[in-house]
């Protein structure tokens, strides 16, 4: 669905993306994730056309965004920066002038997608009385108006509420399973993210830091945790002894190979440590991130 071909932008003597060769498959949700300034809403900005790489290709679809935009662009939709809505006019009257910039919206279209995000009891209020959310799913709306196959979401839970959050979340699986639609999610929320993509990129100042499927490459780690008293004693001799890669805070540890979590505990109560607990960790796309943002700064990995 999107192949980036040895993009790369600067703003100045500031490089913004170093050389980036992505592909993003049709049918799956995709996570594009990195600290502030570290290259995704230049990248989006490029998928988009509003931002001209330097160098390299971006194809949608097998073409190419810069020499043919319109046929490119057609069945993509995007919620992109802040969305700008008209406040004195309603919800109905916003999308049909904003549609008009690209294609006239049926009336049947605009329906189904006002039900589906949820605003078809409030379509006929001023934006302005709309909450954050509320603007959200207008937002949401309008990129869906267009019938896209690929949808771009830049930070779409930013400022929702735990149930507006979740709400979004449930909306985003739905597009994707029973619409069909490919999916590029750009979020600080690692959890949101975790529960909605097992295909990811990771930026760091311009620089893919890991591409591909992390749930993988962690499973093939094996993480458990490991509560014994003389914590510290238990920990020095299980790495000492190559039970044990490395050790990490409150006693969660990955594996060696070939080594079993009952491999583990004989070994402690071999040597008489009184065992609290021996069991095994499921990482959180948090750990694998930090992990990866603090032990790879200019590195690549992927699967």
């Amino acid at each position: 669905m999107i192949a980036l071909k040895g993009v790369s932008k600067r703003f100045g003597d500031r490089v913004a993306v170093h050389p980036l060769d992505l592909e993003i498959p049709r049918g799956c949700i995709f996570g594009l994730l990195g600290h502030n300034g570290a290259g995704k809403s230049t990248t989006i900005g490029m998928l988009l056309g509003q931002v001209y790489p330097d160098e390299g290709r971006v194809l949608i679809n097998g073409r190419d965004v810069f020499a043919e935009r319109q046929r490119a662009l057609a069945r993509v939709g995007a919620i992109f920066e802040a969305p700008a809505f008209y406040d004195y006019l309603n919800g109905e009257t916003n999308l049909r002038i904003l549609c008009e910039y690209s294609a006239p919206v049926n009336s049947r279209r605009l329906a189904e997608v006002v039900a589906l995000v949820g605003l078809r009891s409030r379509i006929r209020d001023r934006v302005g009385v709309y909450s954050h959310g509320m603007r959200q799913r207008l937002a949401l709306a309008q990129a869906l108006l267009p019938d896209p196959e690929l949808l771009i979401l830049d930070e779409p839970g930013d400022g929702l509420d735990p149930e507006g959050i979740h709400e979004m979340r449930n909306l985003i699986l739905k597009l994707n399973r029973e619409w069909g639609l490919t999916i590029l999610l750009s979020s600080h929320l690692l959890a949101e993210v975790q529960q909605l993509c097992s295909r990811l990129v990771v930026m760091r100042e311009g620089r893919v830091l890991f591409s591909g499927e992390w749930r993988q490459l962690e499973d093939e780690r094996r993480w458990i945790r490991v509560k014994a008293d003389r914590q510290s004693e238990a920990e020095t001799g299980l790495r000492g002894d190559g039970l044990i890669a490395e050790f990490e805070t409150d006693g969660r540890g990955r594996l060696a190979p070939g080594i079993t979590l009952d491999g583990v505990a004989r070994w402690l109560v071999k040597r008489d440590f009184k065992v609290e607990a021996v069991a095994p960790v499921e990482r959180t796309l948090e750990d694998f991130y930090l992990k990866t943002v603090r032990t790879n700064p200019e590195g690549r990995v992927h699967d």
